[in-house]
């Protein structure tokens, strides 16, 4: 072979270079064929496990079922007077305005799914500040059967199964079937499901008579049910119809002078009243307070209650809540006219379920009304105290409940304004636990000056009950608080010092049959003895303090009472509010409840709590308490291993006297606080500062004279309650010579009055905001 052939040979043997652009189309074809390969795999890992979804499920309604605490079912939300229209009862003109709308494609989707909808709704997501689906119809029909519109459940895989579920009901059912089981389940408002119980809801019409205009509002609603209700929202409301009108007009459905005609009706054209639609069922006019929250509850944890066809199993003992919801209704009650107002809540103290609440009474059939008992728009007067003043001080200074306070002159620092107790005078000195189960509003002020308002608003805010920044001293007597917020505050002395978020929902199961369960937040408030000590002292606000009429033989339980006055300035420009209070609050506890009650007017600046209306929310607590006394066992508090008790009071371990003490008699100067300050000599009191006054009504919180002394030997009487004396005072005494206020132990019992409580906010001008 020459050398000339050589060179050619090889150039025939060597291979041919590929041209680059022919290697990247080659790479990018086997990358394609790759991620398509893999997306298929995931696609069908991810869609083996998609629910089941039958016709049964198609054709039911959206709503959510509630449950009550025992696990039955108590109402669904709005669907159960659904009417369902068949498809041959639908107007073409309605079909042809919803797919207008909605999935103008719609007959065309063979897949159920459209590839250019959600490509277009992809880069117009990407490329503007306005967010569009790209859902067809058939996708939301599989979304409001089988799936939550929980942000953080539309993953992949929920993707992946409802596109394949929306394939398998393409599949397996018409066109007009899929239009149907979408028309008469979508959400309209107003626990309103499918068009046609729409119609009548809003219009009081059928399907086959609403004019166009009333059409597009319909089929343009669900989208955004509360956005578009024409109630709310005309505006809006009139605004999406529009753009029914228009795509009807884009698609042939309707020409551009009907268009035109329809946008000019006004949106109210043969609307019904709102006031028109009241329920009368009396099993959700009962819940209505506890669903008004529970509704809220679920939309804050992310669910739809009202499209999401979920299983809600709530805390409400229905038993409870029917019994509120009589006692607070009946004719004859202890409420004296239609007007008076109130609001309940019941919790667990052991985890924070909400048992039982009420919104309000007399409320007609109105649905989803104000609920009073979270409305924390009203002062909770002297049930404020151990939450703000004595509570503090346990936990922060160490006092016992024995500590000596003073009921002397008092005038709020800085100001010229002197606060007064209910009968304007002043009892002198007294134990902690005498002025907290008298309700005196000059030793709970002066407590909270010493506590300070830093560490007492902390106090408070560890139960659930934030103190405004601004608050001064007078928040000691009372702030804006809900019967809720002060119910779950109050189950913290109850169960040991735990606070527990009020819960009203333990368990959602979606659609899918997935379970997601909750337990209520909590933390430790305060310590065991605090709780214990607080307890222990309120405990004599039922035998001989200001809520005596409420008392139940052989009832462990503790509570409070508060009422709250009118300042100057409203008095002077209503004088027939003279006499009589803005509020009154009645709030204890045993170891298994918790109860708070407000009462009052809704115009309170019109009309007030006059004579025997003041003791209403005492007794109304009475007849709730009894009731749920035969639900629970009647059990003690223990008390803890850090809390001494020397004769009738209480001391935490470490402080108490070196010596006996003498019930009554402080020990405090022998121990010395946590916050370095030496305390106070506590020598047995015997200043004597008496009062009269008079009560109306059973309960009424009136004596007929007080003083403040604990003496030992003797004969009491007064108007206390006597254990086996003759004792009927205010005081604690053993056995002994208790003139007008002690109980006495060693004679016979008397009939208990006590001495009306002051509001809170009181000042020298007769009430009002104090600093």
């Amino acid at each position: 072979m020459s050398d000339k052939e050589q060179p050619e040979l090889r150039r025939q043997h060597q291979p041919k270079k590929r041209h680059p652009i022919r290697r990247f189309f080659k790479w990018l074809a086997i990358l394609l064929v790759t991620v398509l390969l893999a997306g298929t795999a995931l696609f069908a890992y991810y869609a083996k496990d998609a629910p089941a979804i039958t016709q049964d499920d198609l054709q039911s309604g959206g709503s959510s079922i509630i449950y009550g605490a025992d696990g039955k079912q108590l109402t669904r939300l709005g669907s159960q007077n659904r009417t369902y229209v068949t498809g041959d009862k639908i107007p073409q003109q309605l079909k042809d305005a919803v797919v207008s709308i909605e999935d103008r494609r719609f007959y065309q989707e063979f897949l159920g799914v459209d590839p250019l909808r959600i490509a277009s709704a992809f880069v117009n997501n990407v490329t503007t500040d306005s967010l569009q689906g790209g859902s067809t119809i058939t996708q939301q029909l599989v979304k409001l059967t089988v799936f939550s519109t929980k942000a953080s459940d539309q993953t992949l895989r929920r993707k992946a199964q409802e596109a394949w579920l929306s394939f398998k009901v393409t599949r397996d059912y018409s066109k007009d079937q899929v239009l149907e089981f979408y028309i008469n389940k979508v959400y309209m408002g107003n626990g309103i499901y499918g068009m046609a119980t729409a119609a009548k809801y809003y219009f009081n019409k059928d399907l086959s008579q609403l004019s166009i205009a009333q059409t597009a509002t319909l089929a343009g609603m669900p989208q955004a049910p509360e956005s578009y209700d024409p109630y709310k929202d005309p505006s809006k409301a009139t605004n999406r119809r529009n753009q029914v009108l228009n795509a009807m007009v884009t698609n042939k459905k309707i020409t551009a002078q009907q268009g035109a005609a329809a946008k000019a009706t006004a949106i109210t054209d043969g609307l019904q009243p709102k006031e028109s639609h009241q329920s009368n069922d009396t099993t959700d006019l009962v819940l209505d307070p506890y669903l008004k929250q529970v509704i809220d509850d679920v939309k804050a944890k992310g669910y739809n209650p009202y499209i999401d066809n979920l299983k809600i199993y709530t805390n409400v003992d229905y038993d409870v809540q029917k019994q509120l919801y009589d006692l607070a209704n009946a004719d004859g009650g202890v409420f004296t006219n239609n007007l008076m107002q109130t609001g309940v809540a019941i919790t667990n103290p052991n985890n924070g379920q909400v048992v039982a609440m009420l919104g309000g009474r007399k409320l007609g059939n109105v649905r989803l009304a104000l609920n009073r008992a979270v409305t924390a728009d009203r002062s909770n007067g002297s049930t404020m105290k151990p939450i703000m003043d004595y509570g503090p001080a346990i936990e922060y200074l160490n006092w016992p409940t024995s500590e000596p306070v003073s009921d002397t002159a008092y005038t709020y620092p800085g100001t010229d304004i002197q606060l007064y107790d209910w009968d304007r005078q002043y009892m002198g000195q007294m134990t902690m636990r005498q002025a907290l189960v008298q309700s005196r509003n000059v030793p709970a002020i002066r407590t909270l000056e010493k506590v300070g308002l830093s560490r007492a608003s902390t106090f408070a805010s560890g139960l659930g009950i934030k103190i405004p920044s601004t608050a001064g001293l007078s928040v000691g007597i009372g702030s804006d608080v809900s019967p809720l917020q002060l119910s779950a505050a109050y189950s913290a002395f109850s169960n040991g010092g735990t606070y527990y978020e009020p819960q009203y929902v333990n368990k959602i199961t979606t659609a899918d049959g997935v379970d997601h369960t909750y337990s209520a937040a909590h933390r430790q408030a305060m310590k065991a003895s605090t709780a214990y000590m607080i307890t222990d002292m309120l405990k004599g606000v039922f035998t001989s303090g200001t809520a005596t009429a409420a008392n139940i033989s052989g009832l462990y339980q503790a509570g409070k009472t508060g009422t709250t006055d009118y300042d100057s300035t409203t008095l002077a420009n209503n004088s027939a509010l003279n006499n009589t209070v803005r509020d009154s609050w009645m709030a204890g506890y045993t170891r298994h409840f918790s109860v708070a009650i407000w009462t009052g007017y809704d115009q309170a600046n019109k009309r007030g709590l006059a004579g025997s209306e003041q003791n209403t929310a005492i007794l109304f607590y009475r007849q709730i308490m009894s009731y749920l006394a035969e639900k629970q066992t009647n059990t003690d508090w223990k008390k803890p291993s850090d809390v001494v008790r020397s004769g009738q009071e209480l001391y935490i371990r470490g402080t108490q006297p070196a010596a006996t003490v003498t019930p009554g008699a402080s020990s405090s100067s022998e121990s010395q606080r946590n916050d370095g300050s030496a305390a106070e000599d506590g020598s047995a009191q015997n200043s004597s500062s008496s009062s009269a006054s008079s009560g109306t009504g059973p309960g009424a919180e009136s004596s007929a004279s007080s003083s403040t002394t604990e003496n030992q030997p003797g004969t009491g009487t007064g108007t206390d309650q006597g254990q086996g004396g003759t004792g009927t005072g205010t005081d604690q005494g053993q056995g002994g010579a208790a003139s007008s206020s002690s109980t006495n132990t060693g004679g016979t019992g008397g009939t208990t009055t006590p001495p009306a409580e002051s509001s809170s906010n009181s000042n020298n001008q007769g009430g009002g905001q104090t600093p």
